[in-house]
């Protein structure tokens, strides 16, 4: 393996240790966390046993005159809140489909709570509990709209609706407010993950209808195994009319203002989603979104994902009878399912960008979507297309090796050209030497990178779909509990600093197959010609230590195909080897090529060399100048 091989092994070594340093999550107590999980689990089950489900009402009579987010965060924009009833009571009525259990409040006639029916918590999943995750509950979610009467600033968070809850799969909310009135209506369909949400305002007279906005806020409950690594990779999203996707940062706190019309926006977590799309997109003006983080310590840091908030212009215009309609999607961070809805809903799922996003969603993505639809484990299924993928890249795997043997062969020949030239003012005829002992012997230093640039988009690729892929949720392995999250052999009880509470026996696995994958080609590393230059061999042996560190939390998936992978590597180097390559015979070879060169007729020289005896010609001048 020639220096250029390595230098492009070591370029892949760096860029996916940045990306482990950028993305590596704090570590957490994983045993207090589960134990105030199955706390909150417990708390939501009294909840809803407190419900009558199948669209029946339950009468709270705690009368408040508190907002029903007590300890949400402050609005983006300042706003007045003349409430239409002081003293309301919270009445919660509940809406079951296939998909949902919603539960409603006729405190500002919005969603108050949600359970996904088909989808467990990680707590809940380790426990065998049949019981729905809960996305958000009571004091977590919030919906509102904003307008101005005159001068006055009306914000309908705290409004006591009316309801009619008499169909079975909708329910509306109404408030009368002065001679008109907002009336609120939520559509349920069976089969789907959608909300069709309705909103009309009647006879609002004195409100300016360019300056209503929806204010929306969320915060998501913890419901995989490593908290730290669901606010990872949780953020806003959002598709503008004119630029397309974006998003906030995943790893800070992060707000912007709305530069351009948005066509959808979406609260995004590690496998869920909340994803709100009007019909009519909503307007740039005065629009806004953010997400927080909590600080340690405090009353959410424990139990919930991130603070997810926006405040929203409405389009509504004088040919929509003052009306604005939306679709409301709650749901899994499933490419399947988010690609169903032709709306670009995908685009929130990490992939990549460019080039190793296509790699992921017409090449990845098919593949192993075909492997589980045959009913095959996931494990068996993440082996075999990592055999498919190596399958594919096996001709650049050996031209890869076919190339360091060359230059392993030449070394000794170009050792003597360094000795030779040892002057920095022979650079030039040095090189030319080089090139001409290249040409002639068929042997060059880009045939081993070259390969190696082909293979690092799929390697990267890789790294981002096994993290974002929905399929590895809750699905088990061999010692692996959940691949979409870190697997444990041993559990420490204690934190280690950069490395975490416990170890991961596939990240182990995969380190050990990378070092001996790194000892099986280390006779044909070259050393370092000139001085200042890094020992490759060193780098090589010490990327394995640092992924031991890096990838201790990483999904076991995504190490688990890694181990695989370079097993897979050695056992195709062991074979070309022994059975494909033979070293002498192509060292003979070679020499045969150098001497049929020298003793042929002399071929036409390339414009490349023509140009590197004319720039030597010049230096030999110069030189020659510069002594008299």
């Amino acid at each position: 393996m020639d220096r250029n091989t390595i230098t492009g092994l070591v370029l892949i070594g760096l860029i996916l240790t940045v990306f482990s340093i950028i993305n590596r999550p704090s570590e957490e107590d994983i045993k207090e966390q589960q134990k105030k999980e199955l706390a909150k689990t417990e708390k939501i089950k009294a909840d809803k046993n407190k419900a009558i489900v199948n669209d029946s009402i339950v009468q709270d009579t705690t009368v408040t005159d508190q907002p029903i987010m007590t300890d949400a965060t402050e609005m983006i924009s300042d706003t007045v809140e003349p409430t239409v009833k002081q003293v309301v009571r919270d009445t919660v009525i509940v809406k079951e489909t296939d998909k949902f259990i919603i539960h409603f409040s006729n405190i500002g006639g919005q969603i108050q709570s949600l359970y996904l029916k088909e989808y467990k918590s990680y707590n809940n999943y380790k426990a065998n509990k049949n019981e729905a995750l809960c996305l958000f509950d009571k004091g977590d979610h919030l919906t509102a709209f904003t307008f101005y009467d005159g001068d006055t600033r009306v914000n309908t968070a705290k409004w006591d609706f009316d309801f009619d809850n008499s169909k079975a799969n909708s329910i509306t909310f109404s408030c009368d407010y002065k001679k008109g009135k907002i009336v609120q209506t939520y559509q349920l369909k069976k089969g789907s993950f959608n909300v069709d949400y309705k909103v009309q305002f009647v006879k609002l007279d004195n409100v300016s209808k360019d300056n209503i906005q929806l204010t929306w806020k969320t915060s998501f409950l913890q419901t995989e195994k490593l908290l730290s690594e669901q606010r990872r990779v949780s953020t806003v999203c959002f598709n503008e009319v004119e630029e397309g996707f974006d998003y906030l940062s995943e790893t800070s706190d992060d707000e912007s203002d709305i530069e351009n019309d948005v066509t959808w926006i979406a609260y995004k977590q590690s496998y869920f989603s909340s994803i709100l799309q009007p019909q009519q997109p909503f307007q740039k003006k005065k629009s806004k979104m953010l997400v927080r983080t909590y600080s340690e310590g405090s009353k959410k840091d424990s139990t919930h994902v991130k603070d997810f908030e926006s405040v929203l212009s409405l389009n509504l215009d004088k040919n929509s009878n003052n009306t604005v309609s939306f679709k409301w999607f709650f749901g899994p961070n499933d490419y399947e399912i988010l690609n169903e809805y032709n709306t670009e809903y995908d685009q929130i799922l990490n992939f990549g960008w460019g080039l190793f996003r296509w790699i992921n969603i017409y090449a990845v993505q098919p593949i192993f979507n075909f492997l589980l639809s045959t009913g095959m484990g996931l494990g068996i299924a993440i082996l075999i297309l990592t055999l498919i993928i190596k399958t594919l890249l096996m001709p650049v795997q050996w031209k890869m090796f076919v190339s360091s043997v060359k230059m392993k062969i030449l070394k000794p020949k170009t050792e003597a050209l360094n000795e030779k030239y040892p002057n920095k003012d022979d650079a030039m005829k040095k090189q030319m030497e080089m090139m001409t002992l290249y040409k002639e012997s068929g042997a060059s230093p880009l045939s081993g990178c070259l390969p190696m640039l082909i293979q690092m988009p799929i390697l990267l690729a890789v790294f981002r779909f096994f993290p974002s892929s929905f399929e590895l949720r809750q699905q088990s392995f061999l010692w692996a509990d959940d691949l979409s999250s870190f697997d444990s052999i041993w559990d420490f009880g204690f934190n280690i600093p950069i490395y975490g509470d416990h170890m991961s026996l596939f990240t182990l696995l995969m380190a050990a197959t990378t070092l001996g994958y790194t000892f099986m080609n280390s006779g044909n590393m070259q050393q370092p010609s000139q001085p200042g230059m890094p020992n490759m061999k060193v780098l090589m042996y010490i990327f394995p230590i640092m992924m031991i560190f890096f990838f201790n939390n990483y999904s076991s998936g995504l190490s688990y195909y890694y181990f695989v992978s370079t097993l897979f590597s050695i056992l195709i180097m062991f074979l070309i080897k022994k059975f494909f390559v033979d070293e002498e015979k192509l060292k003979l070879k070679m020499e045969a090529k150098v001497d049929s060169s020298k003793n042929g007729t002399q071929k036409k020289k390339s414009r490349f060399q023509e140009r590197l005896e004319e720039m030597q010609r010049k230096q030999q001048e110069a030189l020659k100048n510069r002594k008299k």
